[in-house]
């Protein structure tokens, strides 16, 4: 059966009726172009402004639009896509046809803990490296990115970091080690405070979380890591093949 439009607007949510007409206005719009406050847009689509809220929140939390405190909500600009590739973060970015700078917030040794352990092949307890990143693109910052790799295996590690920002490029001229393959898991996460602050975004905010447990030739564990990127303006893309 063939629902009338009209039927069909119907039976959806107040919200999404509202979340509709934003979409048709948004394509309208250029990207920083001003939308109307919810006071209007609760006047003229005749509705609540807890339900303009709701639609305009989760826009937000899409990446089609952005607020800034103070001033209004805004169209988005169009989200970065990013390729998911056993490559360094620099060389993705070059091929992207952007340019990467990193900034090295932490490098320090700890013990690891029984996920670390498991994931890097050692014992619960053994000396790490914990490697904290930011990964900017553009001059903007990207992700904050996290690594945990065994201090027997790469001895003066932290000390190679702070003279290159490529943690690939350390691996393999000082260390001789080429991580060749990856299982890699995406999640999603509500951003921390830390995060927010140095991603430039709210706390609470919808957060992209990529895992990767990397392999060297051997099959011998190299690196596991995890990144937080801003859901609302990042989005992977992977190309699949039949075997």
């Amino acid at each position: 059966m063939v629902v009338a439009p009209d039927e069909r607007s119907a039976r959806e949510p107040k919200y999404y009726v509202v979340k509709r007409h934003l979409l048709e206005l948004i394509g309208t719009l250029p990207p920083g172009s001003l939308v109307p406050t919810e006071r209007l847009l609760t006047t003229q689509l005749a509705t609540s402004r807890t339900t303009v809220r709701q639609a305009l929140s989760e826009l937000v939390g899409e990446g089609r639009l952005v607020r800034r405190q103070g001033s209004g909500t805004y169209v988005a600009e169009p989200k970065v896509s990013w390729p998911l590739e056993m490559t360094s973060f620099t060389e993705q970015a070059s091929a992207s046809g952007h340019s990467a700078s990193t900034e090295l917030l932490d490098a320090s040794r700890e013990k690891a803990s029984d996920e670390v352990a498991l994931r890097l092949g050692l014992k619960v307890g053994a000396a790490v490296h914990r490697i904290e990143r930011l990964r900017l693109v553009d001059e903007t910052p990207m992700a904050v990115e996290t690594s945990h790799l065994s201090a027997l295996a790469f001895p003066g590690l932290a000390k190679h970091l702070r003279q290159s920002e490529s943690l690939y490029q350390v691996l393999r001229n000082q260390y001789g080690v080429v991580p060749v393959t990856a299982e890699e898991t995406i999640e999603t996460a509500a951003a921390s405070p830390r995060e927010a602050e140095l991603l430039h975004t709210d706390t609470g905010s919808p957060m992209l979380v990529l895992s990767r447990h990397s392999f060297a030739s051997d099959g011998t564990p190299v690196e596991w890591v995890q990144s937080w990127y801003r859901g609302d303006r990042y989005r992977f893309v992977t190309r699949l093949t039949t075997r």
